[in-house]
């Protein structure tokens, strides 16, 4: 990828990430471009998590870099890279079920940079999700799967992204709300937020996003434009058994 991608967001440098003696990632590097949706493929295993967990400090490097914005984040603690500007939702919603929808949102606002703008955030949270705000009372462990999903996008917002990091979003939800959540993540990109997208469901992710880069046994096979990915025959057969 060039420059005609436009300017570099994040720079994922050689790493090599393990649990214990286990190591999962092998020498990895792709870069992530500003205001671009960026996805993840790969089989159940390949490393898509821990490389996102890397990103964001919960998975200590053994070696290479990372970079947000210039800055070096290799050692940084997960909560100064968030400070930063990288939120990352969690595959399975995480949410407090005793706390109500409103609660669950407030609590993505514990930076000091969300706090700055906690109004303006929980506001386009509530005109993202309309539903929300008729809720905002209600427990979030008495939600649908659907509205827990809604919920944990929104408390990611509150964050105040400028990187957001989706694992998952649509595990273990019924084909309209899929849709939904795929819309739901274009409207975000459009406002601006640069998206890293990790996706089970590979030919919808593709259609939304610019970029994507293909893993396996923790190493990068392919990379390139998404759009140029759903053209390719052979890739197709492989990836998407068509």
């Amino acid at each position: 990828m060039d420059q005609l991608d436009g300017s570099l967001i994040l720079s994922v440098q050689q790493i090599n990430s393990s649990y214990g003696d286990l190591q999962i990632l092998w020498d990895v590097s792709f870069n992530v471009y500003e205001k671009k949706i960026t996805t993840i493929i790969g089989s159940n295993g390949a490393g898509k998590t821990t490389i996102l967990r890397s990103i964001c400090g919960l998975v200590k490097l053994r070696s290479g870099k990372i970079f947000f914005k210039e800055c070096d984040i290799s050692s940084m603690r997960p909560y100064e890279i968030g400070n930063l500007g990288v939120t990352q939702i969690l595959e399975g919603r995480r949410l407090f079920p005793r706390l109500t929808v409103q609660e669950n949102l407030e609590m993505g606002a514990y930076s000091k940079r969300a706090r700055k703008n906690m109004k303006r955030n929980y506001k386009w949270v509530l005109e993202l999700f309309p539903i929300l705000k008729d809720r905002r009372k209600q427990l979030s462990g008495t939600m649908s799967g659907g509205e827990q999903q809604m919920i944990a996008i929104g408390r990611g917002l509150m964050a105040d992204p400028e990187l957001l990091i989706l694992d998952e979003p649509s595990l273990g939800l019924m084909p309209k709300l899929t849709q939904e959540v795929f819309g739901i993540i274009t409207k975000i990109n459009k406002e601006g937020v640069t998206i890293l997208l990790v996706e089970q469901n590979i030919k919808e992710s593709l259609e939304i996003s610019n970029n994507y880069f293909a893993l396996e046994a923790g190493k990068i096979v392919l990379s390139g434009k998404s759009s140029e990915f759903l053209q390719e025959e052979e890739v197709r057969k492989i990836y998407l058994g068509i």
